[in-house]
C-alpha cells in the first residue's frame, strides 16, 4: 500500500479491476488473502500477459475467475459455452475446472486476442476442451437452436460480450441450457452506472451500453423461466438458473 505525504493510498493493483467495493484496500485484501494464493499458475501467467494488452480492462478479474472456477465445479458442469473470450482468462478458468472430457464452445469476434492467450491454455493441457469459433455469436446460436438435439444440452454458459445483444442472446440461450443449468451474464452492474443519474458524467462506452444493461436487468428479473442471483463480483454478474 503506497504512502504519499503521510497518507495511505488504497488504489488496487489488479489489472481489469472492476470491483464495486467502496474500499480498494478491502478488495486488495481479498485478492492477496484468498485469490492470488489459490490462483492456478496458468491463470496467473495469462493474467500477467493480459496486463500488457492495451485493452486489459476487458479481462475478467482474478476474483471473478476464481468464482467461475468454483461455480462450475459445484454444478458439475461438463458441456459449456462462452460468448466473449478476449485473451481467454475466464475461458481458462472454465477449462481447468471441467473434467478431462468436458467441452467449451467459445465464441469471439477477435481471434488475435484469443491467440495471445492460447499458448498458455495449450501449455495447461486443456486446449482439447475448447472449440473456438471466430465471428459473431448470433449465427452460431441460431444454428444450434434450429437443431432440437441441442435444446437443454448445455450445463453452463458464460456471457461477457456486447451488452446491446444480451436480451437477444438470452432468448436463444434459454433454449440451449438445460433445466437446472446456469447462464452467467457479466457486467450487469456496469461500472455502477445502473444507479447513476442519467446526466452523470460517464465514459462514452459506459453511457452507450448503460440503457441496454438496465433493460436487460429489468427483463431478466421478470423472466419466470429462471431463478436469478445478481452478485457484486467484478463488475456485477447475474446468474440465471433455468427452472422451466
Amino acid at each position: 500500500m503506497a504512502t504519499t505525504n503521510g497518507e495511505q493510498q488504497t488504489r488496487h493493483q489488479e489489472i481489469g479491476h472492476k470491483s464495486l467495493l467502496q474500499s480498494d484496500a478491502l478488495y486488495q485484501y481479498i485478492l492477496e488473502t484468498s485469490v492470488y494464493p489459490k490462483e492456478p499458475e496458468p491463470m496467473k501467467e495469462l493474467r500477467d500477459i493480459t496486463a500488457k494488452h492495451p485493452w486489459n480492462i476487458m479481462t475478467t478479474s482474478a476474483d471473478e475467475g476464481q468464482f467461475l472456477n468454483m461455480l462450475i465445479k459445484l454444478i458439475n458442469a461438463k458441456k459449456t459455452m462462452e460468448i466473449g473470450v478476449y485473451t481467454g482468462y475466464s475461458l481458462l478458468a472454465t477449462a481447468l475446472s471441467l473434467p478431462d472430457d468436458g467441452k467449451i464452445l467459445a465464441m469471439d469476434i477477435n481471434r488475435e486476442n484469443y491467440e495471445l492467450g492460447f499458448p498458455v491454455i495449450e501449455k495447461a493441457g486443456v486446449a482439447h476442451k475448447i472449440d473456438f469459433r471466430e465471428g459473431p455469436a448470433m449465427p452460431v446460436l441460431d444454428e444450434l437452436v434450429e437443431d432440437v438435439s441441442n435444446h437443454g444440452s448445455f450445463d453452463f454458459i458464460f456471457v461477457d460480450a456486447d451488452k446491446d445483444n444480451y436480451l437477444n442472446y438470452h432468448k436463444r440461450l434459454i433454449e440451449l441450457v438445460k433445466v437446472g443449468g446456469v447462464v452467467g451474464y457479466d457486467n450487469t452492474l456496469w461500472n455502477g452506472s445502473v444507479v447513476a443519474p442519467a446526466d452523470a458524467p460517464m465514459r462514452k462506452y459506459v453511457r452507450y451500453y448503460r440503457d441496454f444493461v438496465l433493460e436487460f436487468n429489468k427483463a431478466i428479473a421478470a423472466d419466470t423461466r429462471v431463478e436469478i442471483c445478481q452478485l457484486p463480483v467484478g463488475d456485477g454478474i447475474t446468474l440465471c438458473r433455468r427452472i422451466q
